[in-house]
């Protein structure tokens, strides 16, 4: 028998080994993300101080919390944003590289208030709104992939 063929034959035992292991040593995390759309067409990005690159606003889902009170407090954390409406919900997306959440709900926000410019923190050093067509070059590819979705209709994908 050959080195592949008894590779082969132990891959799915060595998968499942490993599926049970990441099952049990650590919870699923969730993850929210909005893509907030004011009534001038422009969407809101965000650029925080310990990653690269333009985001869409959001963050992780803490215990007991609903996804829609994670989405109203980031939103008021990083832009000083109050939901009017409610969101709705574009998509659940699998994570693999964007951060620590396993999965991302994506919301589109088009009602919603400013309560004045976003107070500077910690987290958010810049912000701003920007039309679809002169987004920042450095935004991240999953913040295009959503934008495009959104704007264009583009078909939503899978993966974050």
């Amino acid at each position: 028998m050959a080195i592949e063929d008894v590779r082969r034959a132990f891959e799915p035992f060595i998968r499942r080994c490993l599926h049970v292991y990441w099952r049990y040593s650590r919870g699923l995390t969730l993850g929210v993300r909005a893509v907030v759309v004011d009534g001038l067409g422009r969407v809101f990005l965000v650029r925080h101080s310990y990653v690269p690159g333009w985001h869409l606003p959001g963050g992780g889902v803490e215990p007991g919390e609903t996804l829609l009170f994670a989405l109203a407090r980031e939103l008021a954390e990083e832009g000083n944003l109050t939901l009017t409406e409610p969101p709705v919900l574009h998509g659940m997306f699998f994570n693999s590289r964007v951060s620590r959440r396993d999965h991302v709900a994506v919301f589109v926000v088009r009602a919603f208030q400013q309560d004045g410019p976003p107070q500077p923190n910690r987290e958010i050093i810049e912000h701003g709104f920007f039309h679809p067509g002169t987004l920042p070059e450095d935004a991240t590819p999953g913040t295009l992939r959503r934008i495009a979705e959104v704007f264009r209709g583009a078909p939503v994908a899978e993966r974050w």
